[in-house]
C-alpha cells in the first residue's frame, strides 16, 4: 500500500471529528491493452485535437470546457465559474448517516477505495471510527467530492482498514421495467426440485480460485509472436445442445456436475440434444439374482401351501362323507326303531 499513489487527500468529518486521510485505488485493471497501428507499416496511429474553425492542431493549454446546448451551442464554463459552486465536500467526506448493509442496493456499487490514515495523528480517530463500525455492523453513507463532481460513498470495514465504495445515485439507477419475460410462464415443484439440486450440486467456490483464462490464453499469443512462433491453437469450445426440453436440461446439468465433480462416472458419448434421462435403475446384477432366488423361494413356498390346501380339502371332504354316512345310518336306525314302535301289540283275552 506504501506504493500506491493517492488520487485525493482528504478527510473524514466524522461529527466534531476530523480525520485526516488519503484515498487511493482499491482495485486495479489487469486486462491487455493495444495500440492502434497502421497495418502497412506498423506504425503509431495517435490522435491528434484539432480545432474545427481554425483546422489547426492545439495544445492541452489552449484546452477549456463547454457545454453543448440542445441546439448545437456551445456554452463557455470556466473553472472560475466552477468554483463558486456550493461544494462543501471539495476536500471532506461527510458522513452523514449509518445504515445495515442491506439497506445498500449493489446496483448502486461504482469504484472502490482505500482511506488511508494521514500520518500519526490520524491513527487514533481512524481506528475510532473503524471499530465502531465494527461493533454496529453497520456502513456509513458519505458525500464526497471528486473530478469536479458530488458523489455518494459507502464506508464500511475490510480487515483492519477502512474501505469506500462509491455510489450512484439513486435516480442514477434505472428501473427494470421491461426486462423481465412479459409471457406468464408457471413453474412447479419438480422443476425447483431439480434447480435446487443443481444448485447444491455445483456447491461453493473460494473466489480465490477463479482467475482470468482468456487474459493467460492472450499472454501466450503475445509471448509466441514475440518469439517468432506461430500462436497457440485453441481447441474449439463444445456445443451446446438444443434446449428441447427444461427438466431433461436441469437433469443433464445436474448429472455434468456430478461428473465433474467425481460423484458419477462420465458417459461415453454425451447427447448431442438434451433428451430426458433415463430412469435410474434401483439395484444392480448382485441384488437381482438375490430377487430371482427369492422369488423361486417363494414360488416353492407357494407350491407347498396349495398342496397343503389341497389336501386339507380332501380330509374335509372326507369328513363330510363320513359324517353324512353316519347321519344317513342314524336316520335310517331311528326311521326302523319308529316303525317297530308303531306296529300295534296283540292283545291276549
Amino acid at each position: 500500500m506504501l506504493h500506491v499513489r493517492s488520487i485525493w487527500n482528504g478527510a473524514i468529518s466524522f461529527g466534531l471529528v476530523s480525520i485526516p486521510i488519503k484515498l487511493v485505488n482499491a482495485t486495479e485493471n489487469r486486462s491487455i491493452s493495444f495500440r492502434q497501428i497502421h497495418t502497412e507499416d506498423g506504425g503509431r496511429i495517435r490522435y491528434r485535437k484539432v480545432c474545427e474553425l481554425e483546422d489547426r492542431e492545439v495544445t492541452q493549454a489552449e484546452i477549456g470546457k463547454g457545454y453543448e446546448d440542445a441546439d448545437g451551442t456551445i456554452i463557455p464554463i470556466t473553472d472560475e465559474d466552477l468554483s463558486h459552486l456550493p461544494l462543501p465536500t471539495a476536500k471532506t467526506i461527510e458522513i452523514v448517516a449509518f445504515v445495515p448493509a442491506d439497506r445498500i442496493d449493489p446496483l448502486q456499487m461504482d469504484s472502490a477505495y482505500y482511506l488511508a490514515a494521514g500520518g500519526a495523528p490520524a491513527a487514533k480517530p481512524y481506528t475510532l471510527l473503524r471499530e465502531a463500525l465494527k461493533r454496529s455492523q453497520k456502513v456509513a453513507i458519505a458525500k464526497y467530492a471528486l473530478r469536479g463532481r458530488e458523489r455518494l460513498g459507502m464506508l464500511r470495514v475490510v480487515e483492519d482498514a477502512i474501505a469506500m465504495h462509491g455510489l450512484l445515485w439513486p435516480d442514477e439507477v434505472r428501473a427494470p421495467e421491461g426486462v423481465a419475460p412479459d409471457t406468464h410462464v408457471t413453474v412447479n415443484d419438480k422443476e425447483l426440485d431439480l434447480a435446487d439440486a443443481l444448485m447444491d450440486t455445483l456447491g461453493e467456490i473460494e473466489l480465490d480460485e477463479l482467475h482470468d483464462a482468456y487474459r493467460e490464453a492472450l499472454e501466450e499469443v503475445v509471448a509466441a509472436k514475440a518469439a517468432g512462433e506461430a500462436p497457440p491453437e485453441t481447441p474449439e469450445p463444445a456445443k451446446a445442445g438444443k434446449v428441447l426440453d427444461l427438466m431433461a436440461a436441469l437433469e443433464n446439468s445436474v448429472r455434468a456436475a456430478k461428473v465433474s465433480r467425481g460423484e458419477e462416472p462420465a458417459e461415453p458419448k454425451a447427447a448431442a440434444q438434451v433428451r430426458r434421462l433415463p430412469e435410474r435403475k434401483t439395484s444392480r446384477a448382485a441384488p437381482k439374482q438375490a430377487a430371482g432366488k427369492k422369488s423361486t423361494a417363494t414360488k416353492k413356498t407357494a407350491a407347498k401351501k396349495t398342496a397343503s390346501a389341497k389336501k386339507s380339502t380332501a380330509k374335509t371332504a372326507q369328513g363330510a362323507k363320513k359324517t353324512a354316512a353316519k347321519s344317513t345310518a342314524k336316520k335310517t336306525t331311528a326311521k326302523k326303531t319308529t316303525a317297530k314302535k308303531a306296529t300295534p301289540r296283540k292283545r291276549t283275552a
